[in-house]
């Protein structure tokens, strides 16, 4: 494995993204919405990073088989509440065909949010096969499979501090 991007610099950018979050929504309700298994260190780390009250809840995803997107995104777990109320801000963890994020965004929008921000670990744009951009993105990579910080290669590697790329 060869470390991308260390824990320092991943933390140095979520104290930025946490500040700017905690700036821009001061005066509204706030509910950061992780996508699982992906996003969990992510979401975690940056709800610390932010000194406003927030609310935090999950949707789950199914997309990938071992490194590689199905092309089909299915909803396994989804938000209880009502977010007509809410700004909601989305932290994925990574965006690389796009697929996942738009049906999430697509869903989240329909529930009618008073805003929806969409913030991402990491942006791959050379994968793209939707038209769906990040509000904002912590990190650009090329086209290479990662793991750590929460990303896995078969439920392996969350648990890594930093963002690897798996040598094959």
């Amino acid at each position: 494995m060869k470390i991308l991007i260390s824990s320092e610099t991943i933390s140095a950018k979520l104290k930025q993204t946490g500040d700017y979050i905690s700036k821009k929504y001061k005066d509204g309700n706030l509910l950061l919405v992780g996508i699982l298994k992906g996003s969990f260190v992510f979401l975690a780390d940056l709800a610390r990073n932010i000194t406003i009250p927030c609310e935090i809840g999950f949707m789950g995803t199914q997309s990938y088989i071992g490194t590689h997107s199905s092309g089909e995104v299915r909803i396994t777990l989804d938000l209880q509440q009502n977010i007509a109320d809410y700004n909601v801000v989305v932290a994925e963890d990574i965006i690389d065909s796009g697929n996942t994020l738009k049906a999430i965004a697509d869903i989240l929008r329909a529930r009618n949010p008073k805003s929806l921000e969409i913030i991402t670990l990491l942006d791959k744009p050379d994968r793209r096969e939707t038209d769906i951009q990040a509000d904002r993105v912590l990190f650009t990579i090329s086209d290479e499979f990662v793991v750590g910080y929460g990303l896995d290669y078969n439920e392996k590697y969350r648990n890594l501090p930093y963002i690897a790329i798996i040598e094959e």
